[in-house]
């Protein structure tokens, strides 16, 4: 068996596997291919962040069933985006003779110099609305969290919070060794779990069944770029292509399973949240000028003390596990950066100042920006990565191919109809963000 080889059904004349994932133990090489349940989790774990804790204030305008049904139609987007990035990569591969290749390689080899730079400004701007969001919602947690243990009634200014997050969450990356964090990433993630099945439980008392039946689909169209936030899980798609070498059926298997998981509990996360809430609440809160945020009330306890002190538990932790994720992302990008351009540093915070300060910048000079962050970074970003590109790259290696007389398998049905649906939806909404923008500030 050698490392890259292509195995070809003689019937279908379809690609099976494109390589083969070899370790040398030392005395030979052992064959060690990635299993679905694996690449699974990646995606799930991938996709379950803190985009959840901004869904209910963005579905609470709409109501329960509108929301859900453009929950499954941008799953439905978010599934076919990561199956046209899937196809990219294998192609890429079999093209360039290489086990792995990354998302801004892949883009840079289908889509040229151009393609390249427009792909790394969105994925540098993505990183750094997230982490605003991040900063500034998790300082927010925190600084009430302290207030309450120390007794005081009135919260810590936000600017403190912000930095206090920043510092804390910023120092453990900088001083602790890559299998400390690692470890204690796992340690968040099942806080995170742990909490959210508490939450669905202890939730589920509170519901209150007639706020099922309001419905307002005008409104519901305001959360798409924050439920694409929620819903990404594409920069981990080239991981799981490599991991199944290639297998176009278990990489199917992957990633739908694994983004069905996450949507499940998103559907039932927002039903619970927006029907633990009152309407008696919503209307001596809401002031219709800014953005009412239901998980707010219930952390401070508007729908009983162990609810909100779960909630908070839950959306700190998931907060802290995201950050922890972009954070890491961007260090990769900025090393990767550095190397090409032959830049030194001679330690890490130099690198490590030009990725958190930035943020907690934002933070503290706007305290109320996650919403805004999020909005921004699935509007632009996301519709970009997840939307514009993928399309581009499936259709320009399509089109190649077919002129080159190759063996091409799309992971996509609906031909050039379906990419020319993706970006047309994906201008829609930036075009839609746009507008409001203008709208606004007119």
């Amino acid at each position: 068996m050698t490392p890259m080889q292509t195995v070809i059904k003689s019937n279908q004349e379809q690609i099976t596997r494109l390589f083969s994932k070899l370790e040398f133990d030392g005395k030979q090489l052992t064959h060690q291919p990635g299993s679905v349940l694996g690449s699974t989790a990646l995606v799930a774990g991938t996709t379950v962040g803190a985009g959840i804790l901004a869904l209910p204030a963005v579905t609470l305008p709409s109501g329960v069933v509108p929301s859900t049904v453009l929950l499954i139609a941008v799953w439905l987007y978010a599934l076919v985006s990561g199956l046209l990035i899937a196809e990219a990569t294998l192609n890429t591969m079999r093209l360039a003779g290489r086990p792995s290749v990354g998302m801004l390689a892949m883009i840079e080899n289908t889509l040229g110099f151009v393609g390249a730079r427009i792909a790394g400004g969105t994925y540098l701007f993505l990183h750094y609305a997230l982490l605003v969001a991040y900063t500034a919602q998790g300082g927010e947690i925190l600084g009430s969290a302290i207030a309450n243990l120390l007794g005081v009634q009135n919260a810590i200014p936000a600017w403190m919070g912000t930095t206090i997050f920043t510092l804390l969450f910023g120092g453990i990356m900088y001083f602790g060794r890559d299998k400390f964090i690692e470890r204690l990433n796992s340690v968040f993630v099942a806080i995170v779990l742990a909490s959210f099945v508490g939450l669905l439980l202890l939730a589920g008392g509170q519901v209150q069944t007639t706020q099922f039946l309001f419905q307002d689909w005008s409104a519901v169209s305001s959360a798409v770029s924050v439920m694409s936030v929620a819903l990404f899980y594409h920069n981990v798609v080239p991981v799981v292509v490599t991991q199944l070498e290639g297998d176009t059926r278990k990489i199917r298997q992957s990633i739908f399973i694994g983004s069905v998981i996450p949507l499940i509990m998103f559907l039932a996360w927002n039903a619970v949240i927006l029907g633990s809430v009152s309407p008696e609440i919503i209307q001596n809160t809401a002031d219709g000028k800014t953005i009412f945020d239901p998980l707010q009330i219930l952390r401070s306890g508007g729908a009983g003390e162990w609810l909100g002190v779960l909630v908070s538990i839950f959306s700190e932790f998931a907060i802290a596990t995201s950050f922890i994720g972009f954070v890491y992302g961007l260090l990769d990008f900025f090393q990767e950066i550095f190397f090409v351009t032959q830049v030194k540093f001679s330690s890490r915070l130099p690198l490590y100042s030009i990725i958190l300060l930035p943020p907690m910048s934002f933070g503290v000079v706007n305290p109320n920006i996650f919403f805004t962050a999020l909005d921004y970074a699935g509007t632009f970003s996301i519709s970009v990565l997840g939307g514009i590109i993928p399309a581009l790259m499936t259709w320009k290696q399509r089109q190649g191919q077919e002129h080159a007389n190759k063996i091409h398998q799309p992971l996509v049905p609906g031909g050039k109809a379906t990419l020319i649906v993706m970006i047309c939806l994906a201008l829609a909404i930036i075009g839609k963000q746009i507008w409001s923008t203008i709208i606004t500030n007119s």
